[in-house]
């Protein structure tokens, strides 16, 4: 499956009118052939976080929650996909969107398969390599001893080495804006260490440049409207900075800034203290999300 038949795909997911509950997207796609969904979950892994919106949302949950709905149409879907997806980089997601769940929650019903499929299968056990051993499990360990574990490993670092590290402290505020959009707005697929960077950092602000952090925070709202995206920072960066060290810079940000002040609207603090509570619910009355 190429990008052209992703992009068809997904625009006429996006178009589908019906999927608006869970039960709705299970009407939807429980009927549909096994070549038909993996193809279908294939194209969803490249599809960048902030396209992750509406029936492709639905569906990306649908898909989320199969492992544990029907553990054995997952592992179905899991062959599929190795049979007939080349792009390793997508391949690798079914480590974490399916086969981690599958053995921790149904790995006693499974194990036989799993073990009678992989003596045939080379890419099913270098698929395996990625389960996390632990000694003191005895299903996990049978499929230890399947695993190849080597070259996943040797794949896997790969995959999570950027061509390019980002060096945060040594960067401007609009520089990290931007870097910030890039890597937040990545599909899970195309993650890698640069997302880590980021996050550390933003650590880091928080507990020792809290003012950068707010600054940064404005400086994406510059450059970033995307309601995804925007949900994310909101719940982040924002969320995490305020305290009483900086509301008396928040509110001085929301009085000029009507963005910074609808931001507001997707921070949870009712765990805050009670004056800091006030102060926010003065900011933002209503406009909540």
């Amino acid at each position: 499956m190429g990008p052209a038949d992703d992009t068809r795909l997904l625009e006429a997911l996006s178009a589908a009118p019906q999927l608006r509950t869970p039960d709705e997207t299970e009407v939807f796609l429980d009927p549909m052939p096994l070549g038909e969904l993996a193809s279908m979950w294939c194209a969803l892994q490249r599809v960048s976080r902030r396209d992750q919106v509406g029936s492709i949302w639905a569906i990306k949950l649908y898909f989320d929650h199969l492992s544990h709905r029907r553990p054995q149409a997952a592992f179905d879907i899991v062959l599929e996909v190795l049979r007939t997806e080349a792009d390793k980089p997508t391949v690798m997601q079914l480590n974490d969107k399916f086969l981690l769940s599958l053995l921790y929650t149904h790995g006693t019903e499974l194990v036989a398969r799993i073990e009678h499929e992989a003596e045939h299968n080379a890419r099913l056990r270098w698929l395996l390599g990625g389960v996390p051993v632990a000694p003191d499990d005895p299903l996990i360990l049978r499929i230890a001893r399947l695993a190849d574990s080597e070259a996943w490993h040797a794949d896997h670092l790969a995959q999570r080495t950027p061509r390019e590290p980002l060096d945060c402290a040594n960067m401007s505020v609009a520089e990290l804006a931007r870097a910030w959009v890039e890597q937040y707005s990545r599909s899970e697929r195309d993650q890698d260490d640069n997302l880590f960077a980021i996050m550390d950092f933003e650590r880091d602000l928080r507990e020792d440049d809290p003012d950068r952090m707010i600054d940064l925070i404005l400086e994406i709202l510059k450059i970033e409207s995307n309601p995804v995206l925007l949900s994310l920072l909101a719940a982040g960066p924002l969320e995490d900075v305020i305290s009483t060290g900086t509301i008396d810079r928040i509110e001085r940000e929301a009085r000029i800034n009507e963005r910074f002040r609808d931001l507001l609207g997707g921070v949870w603090y009712y765990r805050a203290p009670d004056e800091l509570k006030a102060r926010l619910d003065a900011l933002i009355g209503q406009d909540r999300w």
